[in-house]
């Protein structure tokens, strides 16, 4: 059986380090698959002395395992949503929109159009949850972690993105069989991992009322938030708190900046735009674990709604922010509507393809990308998870090859040239390791040519002057 015929399993998800840290196999084993801190910033499964059968009850919830359903046999959660129109860009979809909230002292609080938050809060004053499972501050993984929110005031204090590696596996054992309905909010993955859960384990099933997706560029670990954190003037040691996403009114949505304050200082913020530190682009991808180079799912297709950030010329110029959202569920489509009637939320449907380009980068890495890494992969004789997606590199041109290649290159560096950071105490040892793959990458992320076209058309103008003075 050859390498791209085989069954890639919880193990090789484990063994080639593509593990999220999900903790799904460890709600499936009642903790005997341990979730544990690793060299790259992030908790990942430990396998070591773990027996087969709980091996393989681990392999059944897997997101990255070819013995759990993929997004398209999970498909959406409900019957209703099963039966709508299927994109196989974004999936099922109902409403496909754009849009944010209307209060401003709330859309200004939130990362993008607010949305998320508000659709969440919905869910609890309307009495269709008991609590909300989403990320907020503290807890066991650090700076970061899931918590439960039983009321809109616990909820509005966990809004915003976290761009930090967290776990379900403790909040999920702690709530599960108590009886209440929850709505969970995650990235594509972890929502995956929800679902999976939930195919195995009545009681989950019963519990995960709502699933709330997040479009997701790619993972990150802490080394990301420590790392830019550092270079406003923050060590890791010290780090005590972090917003990844403020808005400034002299900017556009996408240049945003990231607040940071100290243990030793903690009154005092440190602001600074995010774009301008070394590794704030989203496109070099640093700190991305080995599992984004293996996911095909952007717009959260087995969630009930998922919301994105609208990077659309008409929302992004709008420093204030927007959402883009894709509804494939009936219920969430009427508190949308609702909300838009009663004046709180302001939606624009769009059609799917202007959902697609507020997320281009991201297909290209997940989709023409993907078939790149797995086509490299397979020929190395790696383990590889069935996609949706074929291997090849006839799609891409060659400079295209080298980009993708290029930024899995800076992903995979990035962590060692971090942990040298830290035994050095100087940030400056994995800035100096780093610049160089990175302007590499940019090298490559220009227009061939671009360069060569804007001389000529300057010598063009220069002899079109010389002539108008003869």
């Amino acid at each position: 059986m050859s390498v791209a015929e085989s069954t890639h399993t919880i193990e090789d998800v484990v063994a080639r380090g593509m593990c999220v840290g999900c903790g799904a196999c460890s709600v499936a084993t009642s903790g005997r698959v341990v979730v544990r801190f690793t060299s790259i910033g992030m908790r990942q499964a430990d396998l070591e002395g773990v027996s087969p059968a709980d091996i393989a009850r681990g392999d059944q919830v897997c997101p990255f395992s070819d013995n759990a359903p993929d997004e398209d046999q999970l498909d959406a959660p409900t019957d209703w949503g099963r039966r709508l129109s299927h994109d196989h860009r974004i999936g099922r979809y109902s409403l496909v929109a754009a849009g944010r909230r209307v209060d401003e002292s709330a859309l200004l609080e939130s990362s993008s159009g607010g949305l998320t938050s508000w659709i969440v809060g919905r869910l609890l004053k309307e009495g269709l949850v008991d609590g909300i499972l989403h990320v907020g501050d503290g807890g066991p993984d650090g700076l970061f972690s899931y918590n439960v929110s039983h009321s809109l005031a616990e909820a509005d204090g966990r809004r915003k993105s976290k761009y930090y590696a967290v776990t379900l596996a403790e909040l999920v054992q702690e709530i599960q069989g108590n009886g209440k309905r929850y709505a969970i909010v995650g990235i594509p993955c972890f929502i995956k991992a929800a679902r999976l859960l939930a195919l195995q384990n009545p009681a989950l099933a019963e519990q995960f009322a709502y699933y709330v997706g997040l479009v997701c560029g790619h993972l990150k670990t802490r080394f990301f938030a420590e790392s830019l954190a550092w270079q406003i003037g923050v060590p890791p040691e010290q780090l005590a708190s972090v917003d990844f996403r403020v808005k400034n009114p002299e900017r556009p949505a996408s240049r945003y900046d990231m607040a940071v304050s100290s243990a030793d200082d903690p009154t005092t913020v440190l602001q600074h735009e995010v774009a301008k530190l070394l590794g704030g682009s989203w496109g070099h991808a640093v700190f991305q674990p080995e599992g984004c180079n293996f996911c095909d799912d952007i717009f959260a297709e087995t969630a009930d709604v998922v919301f994105g950030d609208a990077w659309l010329p008409q929302y992004s110029k709008d420093w204030r922010g927007n959402n883009v959202l894709v509804s494939r569920n009936e219920q969430i489509d009427e508190l949308l509507r609702a909300g838009q009637r009663e004046g709180e939320i302001q939606l624009d449907e769009i059609d799917v393809a202007a959902a697609v380009a507020s997320q281009a980068g991201n297909y290209r890495h997940r989709r023409d990308g993907l078939a790149v890494r797995l086509h490299d992969d397979i020929r190395a004789g790696l383990s590889v998870p069935r996609k949706r997606v074929s291997p090849g590199l006839a799609h891409v041109t060659r400079r295209r090859v080298k980009l993708i290649r290029q930024r899995r290159r800076i992903s995979a560096l990035s962590f060692g040239a971090f942990r040298a950071a830290l035994a050095s105490g100087r940030i400056e040892t994995y800035l100096e390791r780093l610049r160089p793959e990175l302007s590499k990458h940019d090298r490559l992320s220009k227009k061939p040519f671009a360069g060569m076209r804007r001389r000529l058309q300057n010598l063009v103008r220069r002899l079109r002057r010389g002539q108008g003075a003869r």
